[in-house]
């Protein structure tokens, strides 16, 4: 449940990034790079992959992919430290061990079986559904779909709430130094952009930027741990603050310039895209060391993930301070939308594919069943008062 006497503007900026989530994924099948590997699909770059290909879905995906999850970290650290004090230590552990890891084991697994048959048949063109489940575990080594990010998330919440006491000090200190930057808008950007580039580049660059790990549904994007860590990190500093009093007031110089932010975002995403091809005939060319040429690469898409994070930020805090129907009831429902969305994403992908329409219909199809059924689905399910209390 979402408790609305809070901040509707996060709320509404959660639901929008959960809508986000299903886009993206709606997209994948779609893009001018997306490969099916008929052996183990979890090896392919999506579950379904259609011949009908846009590049305009290269570049939707690529722009969510820089930021997105880095400001769900973000979200979902807002408010740990004053959850933790009003349940206290104990109380807040088995509360997201009941709400998180609990519906990401058993819930997701079912529902992961559900949303990747499609793929397991595409592959094999077979029906046989108890094959299908030993695949899933054996070949496939139990894919965990979209839900890893809420094991990630719940092994964060427990860190900090077994270390909290030790955390609250410097927390407040930082809380402190950081009210100070709400008339600082480059400043802030800056201490974005610099967190981003030395929790991300350094791993990107060493074992690949697509690189993921893990242990059965334990799985993580190995390149990007450590920036969900610091982003979730820089959430509970700003949330241990009177935030919507100071540093995204909308009187702050941050919040009021929330046109410049998107105008920066967009520009500097514009860049990191046509920058790639240029780069690398430099270092074909031996004109650039290949090194230097990934620097560059990723010092902007550092600033684009920066920039972009404090664009919807600041869009939100500018523009969704009141009540709404339709985004209350998005934001009530945003979690399981979260969950069961692949099902209705890779089905739709599936029962598309031999639909000859270009590739943009396929995908605001997609799109469309996926966040619907989604959406219509999590109304009925939380009418259980057990499924309304935790998810």
């Amino acid at each position: 449940m979402t408790p609305y006497n809070r901040n509707y503007w996060v709320d509404y900026l959660r639901s929008a990034i959960t809508v986000l989530v299903v886009a993206h994924h709606s997209s994948l099948a779609y893009t001018t790079f997306a490969k099916f590997d008929s052996k183990a699909y979890i090896q392919s770059t999506c579950p379904i992959v259609d011949t009908q290909k846009w590049v305009g879905m290269d570049l939707f995906q690529n722009f969510n992919d820089v930021f997105f999850m880095s400001l769900m970290f973000f979200i979902g650290g807002l408010f740990l430290i004053k959850s933790i004090h009003k349940k206290g230590s104990i109380n807040f552990i088995k509360d997201r061990f009941l709400r998180l890891f609990i519906p990401f084991l058993f819930l997701g697994t079912l529902l992961m079986l559900i949303a990747y048959f499609p793929a397991y048949y595409v592959a094999h063109q077979n029906m046989n559904v108890m094959a299908y489940i030993a695949d899933f575990f054996v070949i496939e080594k139990w894919p965990v779909g979209p839900p890893w990010f809420i094991w990630v998330l719940f092994l964060f919440n427990l860190l900090f709430a077994l270390l909290h006491t030790h955390f609250q000090k410097v927390s407040e200190k930082v809380g402190r130094l950081l009210i100070h930057l709400k008339n600082k808008p480059f400043t802030f950007f800056l201490m974005a952009f610099c967190v981003t580039f030395m929790l991300y580049v350094p791993v990107a660059y060493n074992v690949g930027a697509g690189f993921w790990t893990g242990v059965g549904p334990f799985d993580f994007q190995l390149s990007r741990i450590l920036l969900y860590f610091g982003y979730f990190t820089f959430g509970i500093f700003i949330g241990n603050t009177d935030f919507n009093g100071e540093i995204f007031s909308t009187k702050s110089a941050i919040v009021k310039n929330w046109w410049l932010w998107i105008l920066l975002s967009m520009t500097i995403y514009f860049v990191l895209t046509i920058s790639a091809e240029p780069l690398t005939q430099l270092v074909n060319d031996n004109k650039i060391k290949a090194f230097n040429a990934w620097m560059i690469y990723y010092l902007l898409y550092s600033a684009s993930c920066a920039s972009s994070c404090i664009a919807f930020i600041t869009i939100f805090r500018k523009g969704f301070n009141t009540c709404n129907y339709w985004l209350n009831s998005l934001s009530e429902n945003a979690y399981l939308i979260y969950l069961v969305h692949y099902i209705f994403v890779l089905w739709s992908q599936f029962f598309l594919l031999n639909v000859t329409i270009p590739a943009f219909f396929k995908f605001m199809i997609t799109f469309i069943v996926g966040l619907a059924f989604s959406w219509g689905v999590s109304s009925v399910l939380r009418k259980i008062p057990i499924v309304n209390r935790y998810l």
